[in-house]
């Protein structure tokens, strides 16, 4: 899925440091998200993934560096505050109320809001993009599956009409063909006009529906390039994606 090199930048990230206590994960992360695209970050555990997404979500305060969103350096606001300017972020975690029906969960997404009319008609539009709302509409969250209770999360994120999304490991312990629909649907967001950042441990899936990727390692970008692009490198199939001899060697062949 090739980059439109037009579109222009919603989230850019300059020399980015941030950590917990004196230590820093990130050691001077640069990184540009454009409009409308899905960018996937992968890399080994504890390159400082999940920490990009929570200093953009202001969960972590940047030590170092400059975050701006839509042109404006958000690296002192709450996130509240970020919230309030259309920065959502999907952990990775499930973090729906098991008891709570399907349709209630996906209400809370808009708990902000106090505009009872337009929760209402929010809520309506998101069952149309993920019809789980309404077909399980009076089902408890913890009765789905992993991957049906994902599709909710995900249009959960959708009530404060978000202009970003940060989802973090959206495939953790899913089933192949559960996997599968939550990248469509992350996909059906993209389609939709929504920008995405996502973390994703499952690299192959990660960057197949990417626009842009990026390889995180010890809290720096060492790679980055289309989702396309890393697929095929011999060097990024060796080290993320499992690729057997045969198919390092085919893929190793189209580079050249």
């Amino acid at each position: 899925m090739a980059a439109d090199p037009t579109t222009t930048s919603l989230l850019e990230l300059t020399g980015v440091t941030a950590g917990y206590g004196a230590g820093l994960i990130l050691k001077g992360v640069d990184l540009s998200v454009a409009r409308g695209q899905i960018v996937c970050l992968i890399g080994p555990n504890g390159a400082g993934k999940s920490t990009v997404l929570k200093t953009v979500s202001g969960l972590l305060r940047n030590a170092g560096g400059t975050v701006v969103f839509d042109g404006e350096d958000i690296g002192k606001l709450s996130s509240r505050d970020r919230l309030q300017r259309g920065i959502v972020h999907v952990p990775q975690d499930r973090s729906l109320f098991p008891t709570m029906t399907v349709w209630e969960n996906v209400v809370m997404g808009a708990f902000i809001l106090s505009d009872q009319a337009l929760i209402r008609r929010r809520v309506e539009e998101v069952a149309e993009i993920f019809p789980i709302v309404a077909k399980r509409r009076t089902a408890a969250a913890g009765s789905l599956s992993g991957g049906e209770q994902k599709q909710v999360e995900l249009a959960r994120s959708l009530m404060l009409d978000p202009a970003l999304i940060l989802l973090d490991e959206p495939s953790i312990g899913l089933d192949p063909k559960s996997r599968t629909s939550v990248f469509a649907s992350i996909s059906t967001l993209a389609s939709d006009g929504r920008t995405v950042l996502l973390v994703e441990q499952n690299a192959r899936s990660g960057l197949a529906v990417a626009h842009k990727a990026a390889v995180l390692e010890t809290g720096r970008v060492a790679l980055t390039g289309t989702g396309q692009s890393l697929l095929d490198d011999p060097e990024v199939a060796r080290l993320y994606l499992g690729a057997s001899a045969q198919g390092r060697a085919e893929s190793l062949a189209k580079s050249v």
